[in-house]
């Protein structure tokens, strides 16, 4: 399949990245349904194909390891055999066009937004600090330190429970 590419978004691959949200201690997979798969990547540009969705969560769960360190990336090498990029002159200037098997597109698409972001922003796509949480962060503040996928839910959360925690013991000296 040959499209002309626009770059790709930073939000294509943190909605990607957070199809898997933990709801009520239980891993979730919004690619899961057929149709609403068909409905997410279509949304995101996709052709929808259950080809598309079988390959978009297999590199959302190799990424999704990736960016928390257990995989090395190597293991993206696969999804990006029989892929090319080419570029062409027009009246508008340098325009590429990505050459991806079918299916296989938007996955390609989504490898190098992850790509493009750690090469322009290294160390801002990263795990919520809360472990029950599951989900991603892109940290776009200045000083580079957020920890948390939303300050309103996990980050209150994170701060409440160790509150608590401070909370909850003897004083020191106490028997």
């Amino acid at each position: 399949m040959v499209e002309t590419m626009t770059w790709p978004s930073d939000d294509v691959l943190l909605d990607l990245l957070n199809s898997t949200p933990i709801v009520g201690g239980v891993a979730q997979d919004l690619l899961a349904d057929p149709a609403e798969a068909r409905d997410w990547l279509r949304q995101r540009g996709g052709d929808g194909s259950p080809e598309e969705r079988d390959a978009v969560r297999q590199v959302r769960d190799t990424l999704q390891g990736v960016v928390r360190g257990d995989r090395p990336v190597s293991d993206l090498a696969p999804f990006l055999e029989g892929a090319t990029y080419r570029p062409a002159v027009s009246k508008r200037g340098v325009e590429w066009s990505l050459d991806a098997p079918p299916g296989r597109a938007t996955s390609v698409r989504v490898l190098l937004a992850w790509d493009a972001l750690e090469r322009t922003r290294p160390g801002r796509l990263r795990p919520c600090a809360n472990t029950e949480c599951g989900l991603f962060l892109l940290d776009r503040s200045k000083t580079n330190r957020a920890r948390w996928c939303s300050m309103a839910v996990c980050g209150n959360r994170m701060k409440a429970r160790r509150h608590y925690q401070r909370t909850q013991r003897p004083p020191a000296g106490a028997c």
